[in-house]
């Protein structure tokens, strides 16, 4: 059982910000309702009319499954040929997040494990930000073309002693339940994941390997994201916590392949995606096994030749997926709307509001911005939002750590999850989970396991009478 540490009494001293009309829109104009059902793949409501074929066709692209090279399908071929999903939204259903399996006899499928090795004497390349486990890369790969796999009739074993190709291995979840006492003497039950890794068709990980579980984030908004202003940004950042408020979030610096150049990472659980580009050019190699100008490699590795000896889908340029659909997909993913606050009369949902400000969420899950100008998508441009993210890095302590560095992030490090929609994830696709690893099936589980710098807001919270408790969650469900 894990016990409630104590907290003073003492007023916090956070001021608490008067109702601004605009929190009733999170994503300004681009807001969008609820009719006829909640979902985060909607068109954001500001969209060009002259442009809206542009966004079904990148979202035709995002649904439609990929296919084993060759085929006469030839702008829908060279799936894999080891992958986790055969589409975007195979995963992120309706834009939201992948299911978690609750018991350990369910294979993943949507989350995925990451995975590199944490070497002191070797070089971390500059453009992958991780030292791959040298047979598995950086992602394991739980799907493949070979036919027995898809007939679910061999194990990953079995389908490399006959020579195909086989899924690199079967994950699996177990959960390790554990209980934790408010002060007051309630309980609340948590539960936190143990990696079950089966039917290693390759050989053995290498012994420094670490895994990282993840659960696939819920993907609307992320325009607005892209155009929150990185001064914005580099302001809130403290990473030697001058201000002495016990909050050192940080920027990651990452890699674009378009620009050849680091740059500060904003998407990915872990900062480690500075663009659209690359947070959607990086899921179709690494999730579908499909190479594009960005990734243009395919998902075996140097020591999978069997993998590397099928026929793949590449175009006269070398991919199998050109920069012109992929932009599709891009824009698709850059337009999925947020959508409207829900309960902003419910006299919880405000005392919830006053306590979520004065236990200080506020200063890791920044309440809002102005977007900033674009030519490109004004409509996105100039919006005033409130996604409630600083979208920087905070070591989160052990309790969250994956032990897993990635670019500058450490292995207790995570970037600040928005917070807008939190409350319809359950609605949305029946993925009610929180946190990276989708441990938490409720927003108390989730502020439960905050540590390292989220302690003291975390302490606050379990101070809190049971009715506050619920109001500040309430409010947290509400946006």
């Amino acid at each position: 059982m894990l016990a409630a540490c104590s907290w003073p009494d003492e007023p916090d001293g956070f001021q608490v910000p008067a109702v601004d009309a605009s929190e009733a829109l999170p994503g300004g104009a681009t807001t969008v309702g609820l009719t006829p059902f909640a979902s985060f793949d909607k068109l954001v409501a500001n969209y060009p009319e002259q442009d809206k074929p542009h966004f079904f066709a990148g979202r035709a692209l995002a649904h439609q499954p990929w296919v084993k090279a060759p085929t006469a399908t030839d702008a829908r071929d060279g799936l894999g040929p080891i992958y986790n999903a055969r589409a975007c939204l195979a995963c992120h259903i309706r834009g939201g997040k992948s299911v978690m399996p609750d018991n350990d006899q369910t294979p993943l499928f949507g989350p995925l494990v990451r995975m590199s090795r944490v070497v002191d004497s070797e070089a971390v390349p500059v453009s992958k930000g991780v030292i791959p486990d040298p047979v598995y890369g950086d992602q394991l790969q739980t799907q493949s073309i070979a036919l027995m796999h898809q007939l679910r009739k061999q194990t990953p074993l079995e389908i490399a002693a006959e020579g195909a190709v086989p899924p690199e291995a079967y994950a699996y979840v177990k959960w390790l339940q554990q209980s934790f006492q408010y002060p007051d003497g309630s309980e609340m039950a948590l539960r936190k994941p143990q990696l079950d890794l089966r039917y290693a068709a390759y050989g053995d990980f290498a012994a420094d390997t670490r895994f990282s579980l993840r659960n696939a984030p819920a993907i609307h908004g992320m325009g607005l994201l892209e155009l929150i202003p990185q001064a914005d940004l580099a302001a809130l950042a403290d990473p030697d916590d001058v201000n002495k408020d016990g909050i050192s979030g940080r920027q990651n610096m990452a890699w674009n392949a378009r620009s050849q150049q680091l740059e500060p990472g904003r998407f990915g659980l872990k900062a480690n995606r500075p663009t659209m580009d690359m947070i959607v050019g990086s899921a179709f190699a690494n999730d579908i096994g499909i190479s594009n100008p960005l990734f243009p490699d395919q998902p075996c590795s140097p020591l999978q030749p069997v993998c590397l000896a099928q026929t793949n889908g590449n175009n006269d340029a070398g991919f199998e997926l050109p920069d012109d659909l992929l932009q599709l997909v891009i824009d698709f993913s850059r337009n999925m709307a947020v959508p409207e606050r829900r309960n902003l009369d419910d006299a919880d949902v405000s005392a919830g509001r006053t306590l979520f400000y004065q236990t200080g969420c506020q200063l890791c899950h920044q309440p809002d911005y102005i977007t900033s100008d674009s030519p490109d998508y004004p409509h996105l441009a100039g919006q005033h939002i409130w996604p409630y993210t600083d979208l920087l890095l905070h070591d989160m302590g052990p309790g969250l750590a994956d032990g897993r560095p990635d670019f500058d992030a450490s292995g207790s490090e995570w970037r600040t999850a928005p917070l807008w929609g939190a409350g319809l994830f359950g609605q949305v696709n029946g993925a009610g989970h929180y946190l990276h690893d989708g441990r938490a099936r409720s927003v108390e589980e989730a502020i439960l396991w905050h540590g390292g710098e989220a302690a003291a807001a975390q302490g606050r919270f379990i101070h809190l009478s049971a009715s506050e408790r619920q109001a500040l969650i309430k409010f947290v469900e509400s946006l």
